[in-house]
């Protein structure tokens, strides 16, 4: 099982970037989804918004009303579209997702997976 993020770059004040997050493997389905990002110099990953399968959203209050996340479920992508962006947005996207391994006579279990991240910088 593997996550995947993409989509990350410089972008000016004010621009727009979207962000995807492709979760590849087998034999899973996908619970809650997770954006988080770290910024420079900080070690601690800030959670920023929340999806869960049926699609209830959650937001950081830092990012509500110009951040949106989404999913497609039957493509396992997870997507972050990010509007009106200011250099405190600059940081590492991390993408984690809840992951269900299950088959027809057995439940294996249920374990969280992080992407490797993808760079944001927003210049002023």
């Amino acid at each position: 099982v593997q996550l995947v993020e993409s989509g990350g770059g410089l972008v000016q004040a004010g621009g727009s970037l979207k962000l995807s997050c492709a979760a590849s493997g087998r034999g899973f389905s996908i619970n809650v989804m997770n954006w988080y990002r770290r910024p420079p110099g900080n070690q601690r990953r800030e959670l920023i918004a929340t999806m869960t399968r049926n699609g209830y959203a959650n937001y950081a209050e830092a990012v509500e009303g110009r951040f949106t996340i989404s999913r497609d479920n039957s493509k396992n992508i997870l997507y972050l579209e990010m509007n009106n962006l200011k250099p405190e947005d600059t940081a590492i996207y991390y993408c984690k997702g809840g992951f269900r391994f299950e088959d027809n006579s057995y439940y294996y279990g249920e374990y969280d997976y992080w992407g490797q991240g993808t760079l944001v910088t927003v210049s002023s």
